[in-house]
């Protein structure tokens, strides 16, 4: 009874998915419930612009609708996941301060204001320095928003990165994560397990089994699941192997996020 707590429909400009499109296939796979967390990236360099932001307003008054609809036999929740660059900040408070949102999901997805799904952000880099130069954005964002409750797919970039995982671990940039996981746990902030690694051919998820278990170490409980879904076929993707990697890192409950406040389920 997992719930998939970051998926995307067609509020988001990567998806074509209807709402209850996902909502059927989170049931058929018998998932405990969902929280739909579409994207908001301000100043995405995208073509055409603006293809990341959201109609809020549209959004919170369709997500409200479904939830009223399926109250009864399935909780569906509604949240956000921001993309968050340093000089976006004050607008994306603004934002978290306007609309009820469940859970709010703060993300990386641009650096230098290159998205790291493009090799322009690997042009010119030693792959170790473009990974470094992703989280240490992670921990400049982290000095300058805090008003989240969990931080998305940490390692995100190896997703991209010109040899993806394969010369990547949890040792080769333990003191840059160190940093962030302890920034995050002294927050009082989540992470996820996001099995978008495996869809990706990566063979883990996002972050990793040993940043999973470093963030319990360094004393992290906060920990939600999610697919990163943008169609039906992929919501709940790989969740046979999401409890056995949080019991061995030292979990024993996943959370899931109500009107902001953590909840917690047994495994």
């Amino acid at each position: 009874m997992l719930w998939d707590t970051h998926m995307h429909c067609k509020f988001s400009g990567d998806s074509e998915a209807e709402p209850e499109a996902m909502i059927d296939a989170a049931r058929q796979k018998g998932l405990g419930g969902i929280c739909f967390t579409d994207h908001l990236d301000y100043d995405f360099p995208s073509d055409p612009p603006g293809l990341f932001e959201l109609d809020l307003a549209q959004y919170e008054a369709e997500m409200l609708s479904l939830k009223d609809k399926y109250e009864a036999t399935f909780p569906v929740y509604h949240g956000i996941e921001l993309g968050v660059q340093p000089h976006l900040h004050k607008k994306l408070q603004e934002v978290v301060n306007h609309y009820q949102f469940d859970q709010v999901i703060c993300s990386s997805h641009v650096v230098d204001g290159i998205d790291l799904y493009y090799k322009d952000f690997y042009v010119g880099k030693e792959e170790q320095e473009a990974y470094l130069a992703y989280f240490t954005s992670i921990l400049e964002n982290l000095d300058g928003f805090t008003d989240f409750d969990v931080y998305g797919h940490i390692d995100y970039v190896v997703r991209y990165g010109p040899n993806t995982n394969k010369y990547y671990s949890y040792e080769a940039y333990k003191d840059v994560l160190d940093a962030i996981l302890q920034k995050l746990v002294s927050l009082g902030k989540g992470i996820e397990i996001n099995t978008g690694g495996f869809k990706y051919g990566l063979g883990h998820p996002n972050p990793t089994e040993d940043i999973l278990k470093r963030y319990r170490e360094l004393g992290g409980e906060i920990i939600t699941i999610g697919a990163d879904a943008h169609e039906p076929k992929y919501v709940g993707y790989a969740f046979e192997k999401v409890t056995p990697i949080l019991i061995n890192a030292g979990f024993r409950y996943f959370t899931v996020f109500q009107e902001r406040k953590p909840v917690f389920l047994p495994l």
